[in-house]
């Protein structure tokens, strides 16, 4: 089956340098090398350098493109300006990040203690702020530039034992939305995607455990789940001069999830 990336040119992202948090697993995994595949060099992070460095590896091998990994915990914004430190130093500028650096597990909030709701709040939210605000001198300088935060469709209905990441992703959606507004004028673009259930990502593996992927199925109109590539597809759309009008936006990826089920799941058909 061809993958949604094939009907990009393969230089389409040439010349971009991209920072992607998030980027040793998972979805943003599948956006650094996608971005990689297509041209830009790019700069992956997370907490753990040997995930780090295996990915950067394997993506250097696939795509031929400079991409380095340096481990930073988003939270800790000194850490966050040393990776941007260190991507323009070894890759020469930063036009665009990616935030997807994220926290979450299954809790009832009658249960969850504050330190867990705090938690998530700080690595997603936070994490998000702390690294576009640490980001905001190279991307102004470099021009052309693109912040695009990774959301998510929690926060689109009430979804049961999710209130820590759906209130930290509704933040995310309001950063996206205020930084669009205010760095407009630097020719900085601030996009989001909201991803729904996504095959094969850890995500799924924790929050969808044994029979819950199946009813989960059973209320997407696609019938499917999305797939790592589709989501990094999006991301290289909104990367591409196809978007360059396009700001202040998030990009639903979910197969008709959110607009067609309640939290609890409906089946249709």
């Amino acid at each position: 089956m061809p993958s949604p990336l094939d009907v990009f040119r393969g230089d389409v992202l040439a010349g971009h340098v991209a920072l992607v948090t998030g980027g040793g697993s998972g979805i943003c995994r599948g956006i650094a090398a996608a971005y990689a595949r297509l041209g830009a060099d790019v700069c992956i992070v997370s907490r753990k350098q040997d995930v780090l460095d295996a990915a950067a590896a394997e993506i250097r091998a696939a795509t031929g493109r400079k991409v380095i990994g340096v481990a930073a915990d988003v939270r800790k914004p000194d850490e966050v300006a040393r990776a941007i430190a260190t991507t323009i130093e070894q890759l020469g500028k930063l036009d665009t990040v990616v935030n997807g650096a994220a926290g979450n597990f299954l809790a009832p909030a009658a249960g969850l203690s504050p330190n867990g709701f705090r938690t998530v709040i700080d690595i997603d939210l936070n994490g998000t702020f702390n690294v576009a605000r640490a980001a905001f001198e190279a991307l102004q300088k470099a021009g052309d530039s693109l912040v695009l935060n990774i959301s998510a469709t929690l926060h689109y209905h009430g979804t049961p034992l999710q209130i820590h990441a759906s209130a930290a992703k509704a933040g995310v959606d309001a950063i996206t939305k205020n930084l669009a507004v205010e760095w407009g004028t630097f020719g900085i673009r601030v996009c989001g995607i909201a991803p729904g259930p996504i095959a094969e990502t850890e995500g799924m593996k924790r929050l969808a455990p044994g029979e819950i992927d199946k009813k989960m199925m059973a209320g997407i109109p696609a019938r499917r789940f999305g797939t790592i590539d589709e989501i990094a597809a999006a991301a290289v759309f909104l990367r591409s001069p196809a978007a360059a009008y396009v700001t202040g936006h998030v990009l639903v990826v979910d197969g008709g999830h959110c607009v067609a089920t309640p939290a609890l799941g409906m089946s249709f058909g």
